[in-house]
């Protein structure tokens, strides 16, 4: 099969898996703004961090294990049979902490994230509920990680849509016919990932997978290889959650918890056009690192460019299609009609969603980077907007410009990010040749 072929069958079957995690998220914000109002999204918005840092744990060990499962097989290397045994008792290790946590303290997580006496009442059972199973939560972005790297990205796509109607159809039948409110919610977000493991499990115990469970003692040299090609991953899910934190410091001393709201309906609606991008880079993964595994320049190189070119096709569309329908979007989360959220949230749409232009380009390059091993670039591009160039862009523009300077640093962030991107190219792929270690 050509490399364009290969490339559409990964990238379309991972688009659809990666939107199928971003419209549970947006049907639980639509479930719980018509069960609990702007609180109720004021509370999802900032506890959405912990959200974002359970998923970035279970990316990177996912991705980065198989990454280098991949890059192994394709050079004979036996030692690529243990990375997928390593990541599972890692994320085991990892999630009971965070569970433990979640147990422990959610009223405590919710009002460190800035919540008042009220967002706290609210929240707290949610966090605690989902918190609990942060285990499945990186079991399956591992198990999905090694299917789709097995060449079984149509169970990988299933075992992701599948999880997410699960998730759908009971938020609305636990918080509304059994009344279970944002409870309710919480535990049909928390069960969603058993079922992903459960459709993952069809394929890794069937007698097509290659993939193999090994019992063996954890290895911290395995894990931190593995963390150190799944860095982009990492900072691709946590970069959201780094951002969300920042934003509604920023937002709640300017606009109060109405901000707040409204930078919830920006943030989860913002989600699915990153799914995109994300499905775009983790669709091309398995290809890339087979052919840069096996030293098949003329290959990597064509599939390098499929994946610039159709990040920057989609970038265009996603822009167009929110500046076209940013207020019927904000309708649908904004049941009470609230005239100053409405108002925050349209403005929010039209001008944050700019940055996917860049952020587009920026997801998909920095996948590319460490699908080949170019895990320094990669860490740098990643932290770059992640971190440190966001959360300047909001201090710098939100004085300048109040709210509006708010959703303005996501697209500047993105756009100095894509310089380091470009470079990064340069340097990993300008006239070098590829070769097979």
């Amino acid at each position: 099969m050509s490399e364009k072929k290969l490339f559409a069958k990964y990238v379309s079957q991972n688009i659809l898996g990666m939107l199928g995690i971003s419209v549970y998220i947006l049907a639980d914000t639509f479930f719980i703004s018509m069960a609990e109002g702007a609180d109720g999204i004021t509370a999802l918005n900032l506890v959405l961090p912990v959200y974002s840092l359970i998923f970035a744990i279970g990316a990177m060990m996912g991705v980065g294990s198989a990454i280098r499962f991949k890059i192994l097989r394709a050079r004979n290397d036996r030692s690529a049979e243990t990375y997928f045994s390593n990541a599972l008792l890692w994320a085991l290790v990892i999630g009971v902490v965070i569970a433990g946590t979640g147990i422990a303290v959610p009223q405590k997580i919710v009002a460190l994230l800035g919540g008042d006496d009220r967002i706290v009442a609210v929240g707290k059972e949610y966090t605690g509920i989902f918190m609990m199973f942060a285990p499945f939560f990186m079991w399956n972005h591992i198990c999905n990680a090694f299917v789709r790297n097995d060449g079984a990205p149509a169970t990988a796509m299933t075992a992701t849509l599948c999880s997410s109607l699960f998730n759908i159809v009971f938020d609305y039948v636990l918080m509304f016919p059994l009344g279970m409110g944002m409870r309710g919610a919480a535990l049909a977000t928390a069960l969603s990932p058993v079922l992903g493991v459960a459709i993952c499990c069809t394929h890794l115990l069937s007698k097509k997978s290659t993939v193999t469970f090994q019992w063996a003692l954890p290895s911290l040299k395995k894990l931190l290889a593995s963390c150190q090609l799944g860095i982009s991953a990492f900072v691709g899910e946590i970069s959201s959650g780094v951002t969300t934190v920042v934003f509604n410091m920023i937002i709640l001393r300017i606009a109060g918890n109405v901000g707040v709201a409204a930078y919830g309906v920006v943030a989860n609606t913002s989600l699915v056009a990153a799914a995109v991008f994300n499905g775009v880079s983790q669709g091309a993964q398995p290809l890339l690192s087979d052919y840069y595994g096996k030293g098949e320049q003329a290959s990597l190189r064509k599939t390098v460019k499929l994946g610039v070119g159709t990040s920057l096709v989609l970038a265009a569309l996603v822009i167009v299609v929110m500046y076209l329908f940013a207020e019927p979007v904000t309708a649908v989360f904004n049941k009470e009609k609230n005239a100053e959220l409405a108002a925050y949230a349209v403005t929010g749409l039209k001008l944050y969603f700019i940055g996917f232009v860049f952020a587009g380009f920026n997801i998909v390059g920095t996948g590319i980077l460490s699908a080949a091993e170019s895990a320094k670039w990669a860490f740098i591009a990643s932290v770059s907007r992640g971190f440190v160039a966001i959360i300047l862009c909001a201090f710098v523009l939100s004085a300048l410009m109040g709210m509006n300077g708010v959703w303005l640093a996501f697209p500047a962030a993105e756009f100095l990010t894509s310089v380091l991107v470009v470079l990064a190219f340069a340097r990993t792929f300008g006239g070098k040749k590829v070769k097979n270690k």
